[in-house]
């Protein structure tokens, strides 16, 4: 681990010698690396996938690890979409003068060695090498052992891409080994090599990265995402936005997973709502309320409504108004995404300012709470803390800045 770290830091301070062209370049060549390796990466997720089935995941589970064609192609395409975006790298955020005559210029720079630590979802791999080496970044990826086959594989595609293009291969690793006392090397930070970690994965993970880390972490807690459905919402608008949020993808982060439901429209709203998801297949777990609407509905616990279930599940109930909405997004919310769907602009823009969450929407499907779908060209994560980045993580957030004083013999008196 400490030899990864050591080579980590080596092909930093390369990195640092190219221009965005070349690192864009290498993305491109790893982008195509990947196309021309897709038989060897979907026979190693194919063994992950067999693995995890004879272990006993759930489907919502086997759905995040699980690649095809289509998948993988998308991968591709995104690190291919990560190299065209703007260089991050040397942009001048600001220029003030002195009134001594010294010019101060603000610019960006990378922020280093970046150590990314993630469960099953593969994809990371190829969107998180992608996203730091556009930043000028070295990577060290660690895969959970859900996903170790594929990701070891996606690593050593891209890698062979990069170094094709003159760049050192060494700025994106993967740790080889499933060893969990690799993780608790990488959150010591591998004597001083790595710069920041980012946990991408459930609860337990991101806990203990951030109560062992003994450097700066991007939290990416779970998506425990609440729509709220206020008493002037549009039905047709309230079907469309819940059901794509809910379950167009369940076993995403920015998947719903708690739905509240005014009390003033609930005779209106409440009943079509629930009716079409437990249509459309999505168990429904409520209040008493929402358990008058329909006997397939089944009783909501104090759990359920702290549960991130990343399955057709969600759990409802009906709040008085705004502030009921409100009181208990703020119970239970994780900070992720929150949404209101509604006609009245004035509670939108209340809901909006008061939800302390890392993206909040007014009738938006809370599943546009992704990278790519901010522009952002992909994402490592996304950021639920307060400080340096937060919603989604991409290659701009993946840099810090230095300040260049340019003077022409001033001393300071």
């Amino acid at each position: 681990m400490r030899d990864i770290g050591r080579r980590a830091v080596a092909a930093r301070r390369q990195l640092a010698l190219l221009d965005g062209e070349t690192r864009a370049a290498a993305l491109r060549a790893a982008a195509d690396a990947i196309r021309t390796a897709e038989d060897a990466i979907l026979a190693a997720n194919a063994g992950d996938v067999a693995e995890a089935r004879a272990s006993g995941q759930t489907e919502a589970y086997i759905d995040r690890l699980a690649l095809d064609a289509r998948r993988l192609a998308a991968i591709a395409d995104g690190v291919t979409a990560i190299a065209a975006l703007p260089d991050p790298v040397g942009r001048v955020l600001a220029v003030f003068e002195r009134p001594n005559g010294l010019v101060i210029e603000r610019v960006s720079t990378p922020l280093g060695v970046i150590g990314i630590i993630f469960e099953s979802r593969p994809n990371v791999t190829a969107d998180a090498a992608a996203l730091c080496l556009k930043a000028g970044n070295a990577a060290i990826l660690r895969a959970g052992s859900d996903s170790f086959r594929s990701a070891t594989a996606l690593a050593d595609a891209m890698r062979a891409g990069v170094a094709s293009a003159g760049v050192p291969a060494d700025a994106v690793q993967l740790v080889p080994t499933r060893d969990r006392a690799a993780v608790g090397e990488m959150l010591r930070g591998l004597d001083g090599a790595v710069d920041v970690i980012v946990p991408r994965g459930g609860r337990s993970l991101v806990e203990r990265v951030q109560n062992e880390a003994r450097v700066p972490v991007f939290a990416h807690l779970e998506g425990l995402v609440h729509v709220y459905v206020d008493g002037e919402a549009d039905l047709e608008t309230a079907r469309k936005v819940l059901m794509n949020s809910k379950m167009r993808r369940t076993s995403i982060c920015g998947a719903a997973e708690t739905l509240l439901v005014d009390r003033a429209g609930a005779g209106r709203l409440l009943a079509p709502l629930v009716t079409m998801l437990l249509d459309a297949g999505c168990e429904v777990r409520g209040d008493e309320a929402v358990q008058a609407v329909d006997p397939r509905v089944r009783p909501a616990s104090e759990e359920d409504w702290r549960t991130e279930y990343l399955e057709a599940i969600i759990s409802a109930r009906v709040v008085d108004g705004l502030d009921g909405a409100l009181a208990h997004i703020e119970a239970y919310s994780s900070r992720h995404t929150d949404c209101i769907i509604t006609e009245n602009r004035e509670r939108a823009e209340r809901f909006l300012a008061e939800v302390d969450s890392a993206i909040v929407a007014h009738n938006a499907s809370t599943q546009f709470a992704d990278g790519g779908e901010f522009g952002f060209g992909g994402e490592i994560g996304i950021a639920t803390g307060r400080m340096h980045a937060r919603g989604p993580v991409g290659a701009e957030q993946l840099t810090s800045f230095k300040y260049k004083v340019r003077g022409s013999g001033q001393t300071r008196p």
